[in-house]
């Protein structure tokens, strides 16, 4: 079954209203594209997308203005069609009767918003991408650490949540604990969220599911958060072997986007809040050009000139 969302729910997540249409509020929205009428209103052409979300703004109303009452009625039955959505008119405009009446004969829900046109239409591309783009669950729990919008996966068992509890306690976000919804929103860009009967809680053993919103505050959560990094805990055996200077590069394809992804060991005694905020740390000096590792490499390298050009006196 192909991802909708229904017009009731722009009404209730977005600045517009119904100014008719209540009826229809359930008509389904199954594209992200919108749609802006240009020659339409001049002319009945075959390729219109009236498939798509119709926005009307300053320079389509000023156009139609200059009509008369009958050519105002006939441009708005062109955009109005069965399998129109809605017709938005932007910038708190009144909405003229003659598009009343055209979106009557064909049942098409019309809103008004006070935004600018171009906000209008942001706003809707952004919330039917994020509502219509395919998703993927995965099993771990997202957190944002110093900014960072960092998952933590692993074996069952291994202190996903526990360890997540300790970060939020230390004053760091919690985005989704045990099952992780993510989709994509651009080429480089994967966004998680939790399931909304899930959203909030976590669930540490032994103790049960417990709501860090109301135990740490609405700074303690947040909705959603872009995925940068992937942290998985392995159960030391004594035998892996791990990159001790981080030179190794590892990432997880999630859709079409390559995630950075890196290993802890975890073992008694290791503090894995503290290791995984320095983690976090780390991939922010990373992202703005500083690289530990090729540091220590260029130190390493001028220790050995030194010590050879020693040796050659």
């Amino acid at each position: 079954m192909e991802p909708y969302v229904t017009v009731e729910e722009i009404v209730s997540m977005l600045d517009v209203d119904i100014a008719y249409g209540l009826d229809f509020k359930d008509r389904e929205i199954d594209t992200s594209e919108i749609s802006r009428p240009g020659i339409v209103l001049r002319e009945d052409i075959r390729q219109y997308p009236k498939d798509r979300i119709q926005v009307l703004g300053y320079t389509e109303m000023s156009y139609i203005d200059l009509q008369t009452s009958e050519e105002r009625l006939d441009i708005f039955r062109r955009i109005c069609r069965r399998s129109t959505p809605a017709v938005v008119v932007s910038r708190g405009i009144e909405v003229p009767k003659e598009l009343i009446q055209a979106a009557k004969e064909k049942e098409v829900p019309v809103l008004t918003a006070r935004s600018r046109t171009t906000r209008v239409v942001a706003n809707l591309t952004n919330f039917l991408e994020s509502r219509l783009a395919e998703r993927l669950s995965k099993h771990g729990v997202f957190i944002e650490i110093y900014g960072v919008g960092i998952m933590l996966v692993g074996g069952s068992g291994v202190g996903k949540s526990e360890t997540a509890l300790e970060l939020i306690h230390r004053g760091h976000r919690l985005i989704a604990d045990d099952r992780v919804d993510l989709y994509q929103i651009d080429e480089l860009t994967l966004i998680g969220e939790a399931p909304d009967i899930l959203r909030n809680l976590l669930e540490i053993r032994g103790l049960g599911i417990i709501d860090i919103q109301t135990l740490y505050g609405v700074a303690s959560v947040r909705k959603t958060k872009r995925l940068e990094l992937i942290v998985e805990l392995v159960k030391d055996d004594g035998k892996t072997q791990y990159d001790r200077l981080g030179s190794a590069q590892e990432t997880e394809q999630i859709f079409e986007v390559q995630v950075p992804k890196i290993r802890i060991p975890v073992k008694t005694g290791r503090n894995l809040a503290i290791i995984i905020e320095a983690a976090a740390a780390n991939f922010r000096a990373s992202a703005m050009g500083y690289d530990a590792t090729k540091e220590f490499t260029q130190r390493l390298e001028k220790l050995i000139e030194r010590n050879s050009q020693g040796e050659v006196e």
